[in-house]
């Protein structure tokens, strides 16, 4: 492919030196030879640019001994006008090579600091199969504020999905903040209200950083598979309800009656509730969860891609099809299907997706 692109400019080069050279005296196509050394800066670096307005130069030069001598004030002009020019455009091709090695070393950063923040989770955490998957919303953006994470306690499996508003760096620290939170406090806590409460503790004075506390949440669900009971114990802070994929292709979304507010809201719910009321207690629910269903935990990018007539993708709709399928493979078809739904097979927001078996 860059050895087509280079042929480009030197075969225009050529073609308009052999015109020129063959014009009548009165026409003169040497300021067509500006567009090789312009086009090549567009993709190649500085040296071939300068290289090509080198032979743009020289062919200018040739054209002239043929046609009239090299002294002439018409040629002498367009000479010096062609190497001004290539000298241009060769220095922009260098600012553009320095801004794209400036951009490639940021997102290695970006793509680093995500893989620290969201480790990847085990294949196998105890009697559950286990896969996950980010969808970046943009290529270049591979870094967000979708989080998800997974611990082992002494009684079963603590895991998190959530979703911090905002994006870029501030909200991969507030999702830092809520992973670290989460893997220091799940093997103390003995209950998950406990859990949340140390959670929103930790969260609530970093979170807002002096902004309107109303404007910086994350968006949680929080569970507890255990290892001897074949139930979920669930509390969602303002998330998606998680889906249950049962064995007999029912899909049962996980709705709460009472779900908690958003992590980093608690304080405004108390304010709002009144002074002595305090902010309401957190509370968990229990859903079934058996041997061969899988349970799938997703943030709102997923529900949120749009197709070309504007309509949300249906996920318990398409979920609904895929019941007894490994979790890997659960998630490849998702993606899929999901990246297909979407405008452009790109999403409007990233995406987060866990999906967890309970094996024999």
């Amino acid at each position: 492919m860059r050895h087509a692109q280079l042929a480009v400019p030197f075969a225009l080069i050529a073609l308009v030196t052999v015109v020129d050279v063959l014009a009548p005296r009165d026409v003169h196509l040497g300021p067509f030879l500006v567009a090789a050394p312009a086009l090549t800066a567009s993709f190649a670096g500085p040296r071939m640019t300068g290289f090509v307005g080198l032979v743009a130069v020289l062919a200018q030069s040739v054209v002239a001994a043929v046609r009239t001598t090299l002294t002439d004030l018409n040629h002498t002009f367009q000479i010096g006008a062609l190497v001004m020019i290539s000298v241009f455009v060769t220095f922009f091709a260098h600012l553009r090579e320095v801004h794209e090695k400036e951009l490639v070393q940021l997102r290695s950063v970006a793509e680093t600091a995500q893989q620290v923040v969201l480790r990847p989770l085990r294949d196998r955490i105890g009697p559950l199969g286990v896969a996950s998957v980010y969808l970046a919303a943009a290529a270049e953006a591979q870094i967000g504020g979708d989080l998800y994470a997974a611990a082992r306690t002494a009684r079963g499996t603590r895991l998190i999905v959530g979703d911090v508003r905002g994006k870029g760096l501030e909200a991969v620290g507030d999702a830092a903040l809520v992973l670290g939170a989460f893997r220091a406090a799940a093997h103390r806590e003995a209950g998950l209200p406990g859990l949340v409460d140390y959670l929103e503790g930790a969260v609530s004075p970093d979170v807002d950083d002096g902004v309107d506390r109303g404007e910086s949440f994350i968006t949680a669900a929080v569970l507890d598979v255990p290892d001897d009971e074949p139930v979920v114990h669930l509390v969602s802070c303002g998330h998606p309800p998680p889906l249950v994929l049962r064995r007999d292709g029912r899909v049962d979304p996980l709705d709460v009656e009472q779900p908690a507010p958003p992590l980093g809201l608690a304080g405004l719910v108390e304010s709002s509730r009144g002074v002595g009321l305090g902010a309401p207690p957190v509370t968990s629910q229990t859903f079934d969860f058996g041997e061969g269903e899988v349970l799938l935990l997703y943030t709102d990018g997923v529900l949120e891609a749009r197709d070309r007539s504007g309509a949300f993708y249906p996920l318990a709709e398409r979920a609904a099809a895929w019941s007894g399928l490994h979790p890997r493979v659960l998630l490849e078809r998702l993606c899929e299907d999901l990246l297909a739904h979407a405008t452009g097979n790109t999403l409007g927001d990233d995406a987060a997706m866990v999906a967890v078996e309970r094996l024999g």
